[in-house]
């Protein structure tokens, strides 16, 4: 008999829900209302991750950010969001898809401006060694196995 670890099927109703955020003060509230379950974590999967992820009205994804190596990838599964990127904003509504290509330096997040929760499918590869640029704000972060250490753009301790 297998342990529930090791089982494919994912028993997503009962996976945690995680709302902490690896940001430092005050950079953190941005995604407040954002929660996630792992879904790629929950199976063991190590070279990308899924995440099912739920914004409450006014919340973000994330800072607007850019990765050097990991590529990102959303799927609107309830609700509207906006995509914010370098060239503007964009709604996505339930189907709707967007993919960000490592190394293209295109700070980009979603906002859910909407009056109702917005669900979505989050996958992006698991890369060592990756770098992300947030060009609205002065911070950093490198990602080593899989600790995060924020930084200011300079180096410098945030």
């Amino acid at each position: 008999m297998r342990k529930a670890s090791e089982m494919p099927k994912i028993d997503i109703d009962n996976l945690p829900v995680e709302v902490r955020t690896g940001y430092p003060a005050p950079y953190d509230k941005v995604v407040a209302g954002r929660s996630r379950k792992r879904l790629g974590n929950a199976v063991g999967l190590s070279q990308y991750g899924v995440n099912l992820t739920t914004l409450k009205p006014g919340a973000a994804s994330a800072l607007r950010h850019w990765h050097e190596k990991e590529d990102e990838f959303v799927y609107v599964l309830l609700g509207e969001v906006t995509l914010v990127e370098n060239e503007g904003e964009t709604i996505l509504r339930a189907g709707d898809a967007a993919g960000f290509r490592a190394g293209v330096a295109n700070g980009h997040h979603l906002v859910n401006h909407s009056a109702q929760d917005a669900v979505y499918l989050e996958i992006g590869s698991r890369m060592p060694g990756e770098i992300a640029h947030y060009p609205d704000v002065d911070l950093a972060m490198a990602k080593f196995d899989a600790s995060y250490v924020y930084t200011r753009k300079d180096g410098s301790p945030v």
